[in-house]
């Protein structure tokens, strides 16, 4: 059973803790850094320094960060292979990753596995034993669907999102016609309280559009 260190930023990784600690039996701990940030920072390792973190966090099979700032997050997975964890998601996407060069040149340094994500529902086993480990629970939705009589009876999540939309949406679904499952699966994960961005293609549309997919998928074995 692998553990799980979370690096917080103000709101953003606090959901999934709570949904890991509810829904696996994964050990999970986490540090926070502050919220307000400057735009840049010009040396991360001082700057992490002086924020006097527990080392310790770093030392889990998988870190899953939410740093948010292209200066820092290299430096967090550094502190990561330094202190011997196994992989690191990094996520909020590419852009607030880092270099693309230097993550590669850490993960090749540590033999650590490095992913970089837009939005934790898009994980799926990728062939390192930890983040299949983890992904074997969270990630990609993967739903087991019973209908009677075309009405949805009952929803059971294989695999969910780490922030917890799937079962939010699982919930939901049940009483809706088969009919309508696909689009109102879409349309729960959109009002469910994610912290994916809004108002692009991407973020909350393409987690929306991975859990229709899911319930499609379920409901063609169902048949």
């Amino acid at each position: 059973m692998i553990s799980i260190g979370v690096i917080t930023r103000g709101k953003y990784g606090h959901r999934l803790i709570e949904n890991i600690k509810k829904n696996s039996d994964f050990k999970v701990s986490a540090i926070e850094i502050p919220e307000s940030l400057p735009d840049f920072i010009e040396a991360p390792s001082d700057f992490l320094a002086n924020l006097h973190l527990d080392k310790s966090i770093f030392s889990h099979d998988l870190i899953i960060a939410y740093i948010l700032h292209p200066d820092l997050t290299p430096e967090i997975v550094r502190l990561a292979g330094e202190q011997g964890a196994r992989a690191v998601i990094i996520a909020g996407g590419a852009a607030r990753a880092g270099g693309h060069q230097e993550l590669f040149s850490l993960s090749e340094k540590y033999n650590m596995h490095i992913e970089v994500h837009e939005i934790c529902c898009d994980i799926e086993k990728c062939g390192d034993n930890v983040v299949d480990e983890f992904a074997s629970c969270f990630g990609r939705p993967g739903l087991k669907i019973t209908a009677k009589k075309g009405i949805v009876s009952n929803v059971e999540v294989i695999r969910g999102a780490p922030c917890g939309s799937t079962w939010h949406m699982a919930k939901g679904l049940v009483g809706t016609s088969v009919e309508d499952a696909p689009g109102k699966a879409g349309l729960l994960v959109q009002q469910y309280p994610c912290r994916a961005l809004r108002g692009i293609k991407g973020g909350i549309h393409k987690a929306a559009k991975l859990h229709k997919k899911a319930v499609e998928n379920a409901l063609a074995v169902e048949d």
